[in-house]
């Protein structure tokens, strides 16, 4: 009877190829160790119905659910099972390795990432003239915020705001009282909390200025020092002086930068102190370690209230000579008694001394505490050129191991005397050729110190000078205005004709205060220059500057590639701008001088016959196209050209000296991304 049941069995199973489980419920009362000596068993070798399971064994089973762990086994050890589970585990390492590796290529393989210091122009602010929101005629920082939909509306992503520490602004916010403090005319530190959040709010970044070199003579620190009171003794430089018949003889011949002697004598002390601006700004003693400390925590003070950066200002002076020399004359011989210029005598014992730049860095060392968080790196600028020494300048860079600044401001443009397309060539090739390898170039034209560009070179070149601003490779700072035109002041009788009030309408005050009256006039041209009515019209200053700046934000070729200048003359300046994998390449032909007609394929025999005007200073000629044989520029126009090649110029030989690039990145078209190798 078995052995029919057996077969019958054997028979069903045949037939559905398997056996089915329809599970099972196990003894409640079975403990766990039980249960495991019972799986370790071996199988019996027949069950309670008197199957042979190695006939089973024998028979074609399929996997089902719910097998028990024993049949799961004999599954599992069968060399077509064992091969595909390890087949699919090293393909699992090795894609996981290749995937590490991919990913560690394309980092290593990727250029450094600019900066938020690099991807935008700066916006300068001179706070008192901006925007003035209490209609006492003087801008403030309410003011600021008020306005920065128009700072967004140039597609710039940085703001620098000028002093505005607590000051009796005699030296235009520049002789601090309080390095932590706001000056009431500004607002309240709430309102500069307020403003650094509205800032940070629309995705912008801040810069403040910093001003170490010395302090306003109201100052607390003076105050202390001129009473001789514990530390704050030596905070200040000072020295006895001789009298003679009522006269005040000072230690040597040193002359302040605003003239006569930088020496000033305190009735309270009975001492010289040493001034290299005015007299109500007294030099701080930057040889006195608490001194340096007093700064670092000023540095810190504003970083912690949410500042991106600073522009430091008159370092070059922070240190003197201690052995107090007479400065060498220019005119040797000047009758010595009559020196009071400052422009008559060497500086050699006043300015850069020994030890000045590690005082920068140590500036940088504090700022860099800041700057670990992503995405919170802390800019440093540095205004300090040294005039005709351009390696002076350059030093403020840094090493290649220590970093000081981010870039010391390149003042050069404001220093040109006549415009033309050589003038333009020779300065920037002088900056491009003596700055380090791999730092960041900068370009500014304007500042609050300086006549502003139309009023300077003329009226007929703004427009050119921010399309040069713009295109050439770096950080463009743009002083408030000038991205329409604005103008010196006119009147014979204006007291600061570059700082007249920002422009925003046609309305009284030109849109600027609704008070009865602004701390100076605004200019007379305010009806037809301001930014309402240059929105307006398609061909403005103002719509222009918007076009560059989106040009350079959107254009790989002139947001980080090469810079080859290829042809200057007296009227033109012309370069490209070429990125390593992309056959397209702009071309900038800047007109400085009078209406000329240049020949560039003369100067670039490979060039293509013909260019598109990607975008021109006047805007009619935009989207047509020239020959590159014969490119026709007015008076103060500028072209960006466009054109396609595979003969980029920075490889060609002739060129060689000519090319220059700040962080070298090479376009892949096959995956779309930027490497470093090309």
């Amino acid at each position: 009877m078995v052995k029919k049941e057996s077969q019958v069995v054997s028979v069903e199973m045949n037939e559905k190829e398997g056996i089915d489980n329809n599970g099972f419920v196990p003894m409640e009362d079975l403990d766990e160790k039980e249960a495991d000596a019972m799986s370790q068993q071996e199988l019996p070798k027949s069950s309670a119905l008197g199957v042979n399971l190695r006939a089973v064994e024998q028979l074609t089973l399929r996997p089902y659910a719910g097998m028990p762990k024993e049949v799961l086994l004999q599954f599992s050890s069968q060399a077509r099972y064992k091969i595909t589970r390890e087949i699919l585990f090293w393909l699992i390492i090795v894609s996981s390795l290749a995937l590490v590796a991919a990913t560690a290529a394309i980092i290593a393989m990727s250029p450094k990432c600019l900066g938020w210091w690099q991807a935008s122009p700066i916006y300068q602010i001179y706070p008192r003239s901006f925007r003035d929101s209490n209609k006492d005629g003087n801008g403030d920082l309410k003011g600021i915020q008020e306005k920065l939909d128009h700072i967004q509306y140039l597609n710039i992503k940085t703001v620098w705001i000028t002093s505005f520490y607590k000051s009796a602004l005699k030296d235009f916010g520049y002789g601090i009282e309080d390095f932590q403090d706001i000056d009431p005319m500004f607002g309240t530190m709430k309102d500069f909390e307020n403003l650094i959040a509205a800032i940070h709010d629309k995705g912008l970044k801040v810069i403040m200025d910093l001003i170490p070199n010395h302090t306003s003579d109201k100052h607390k620190w003076f105050q202390l020092s001129r009473n001789r009171t514990g530390k704050y003794t030596d905070y200040y430089i000072w020295h006895d002086c001789t009298h003679i018949n009522g006269s005040t003889i000072p230690p040597n011949n040193w002359v302040s930068i605003v003239g006569n002697s930088s020496w000033e004598y305190d009735d309270v002390r009975q001492q010289c102190y040493f001034h290299q601006f005015g007299k109500e700004q007294p030099d701080l003693n930057f040889r006195n370690q608490k001194v340096q400390e007093e700064i670092h925590d000023v540095i810190r003070f504003w970083l912690g209230k949410g500042i991106d950066g600073f522009s430091i200002h008159t370092v070059k002076f922070l240190l003197e000579a201690t052995h107090l020399r007479d400065e060498p004359q220019v005119n040797k011989s000047q009758n010595p008694d009559s020196i009071t210029a400052y422009s008559e005598l060497y500086h050699d014992y006043t300015t850069t001394q020994v030890g000045m730049h590690d005082i920068v860095r140590s500036f940088r060392h504090s700022m860099d505490k800041f700057s670990t968080e992503p995405g919170r790196y802390r800019f440093m600028g540095t205004v300090a050129d040294e005039h005709n020494n351009i390696e002076g300048t350059m030093m403020y860079y840094g090493t290649s191991f220590i970093q000081e600044a981010d870039f010391p401001f390149n003042r050069y443009l404001l220093k040109m005397e006549q415009i033309s397309g050589n003038n333009i060539s020779d300065i920037v090739a002088l900056w491009m050729k003596t700055m380090p390898q791999k730092k960041w170039p900068n370009w500014m034209a304007g500042d609050p110190s300086s006549v502003r560009v139309s009023s300077r070179i003329g009226k007929e070149y703004i427009n050119v000078i921010n399309m040069l601003l713009l295109t050439l490779p770096g950080t463009a700072t743009t002083y408030y205005g000038e991205e329409i035109g604005m103008e010196d002041a006119m009147s014979e009788n204006a007291t600061f004709p570059e700082k007249t009030p920002m422009q925003w309408d046609d309305s009284p005050h030109a849109g600027f205060s609704d008070g009865n009256s602004t701390w100076i006039p605004v200019n007379q041209d305010y009806l037809n220059i301001n930014v309402k009515v240059q929105q307006t019209q398609q061909n403005s200053t103002l719509n222009l500057y918007r076009e560059l700046s989106s040009l350079r934000t959107n254009e790989l070729p002139i947001h980080r590639g090469w810079m080859c200048y290829i042809w200057n003359d007296s009227n033109v300046f012309a370069y490209v701008r070429e990125l390593d994998g992309l056959d397209r390449v702009f071309m900038m032909v800047l007109n400085f001088g009078m209406k000329a007609t240049t020949d560039l394929q003369k100067a670039v025999p490979d060039l293509p016959s013909e260019a598109l005007i990607k975008l021109s200073t006047n805007f009619n000629n935009s989207d047509k196209v020239v020959s590159t044989k014969a490119i026709n520029t007015e008076k103060g126009e500028g072209l960006i050209l466009e054109y396609r090649t595979t003969k980029p110029i920075h490889k060609m030989e002739a060129f060689k000296e000519k090319c220059f690039v700040a962080e070298k990145a090479c376009y892949s078209s096959a995956f779309n991304i930027l490497h470093m190798y090309c």
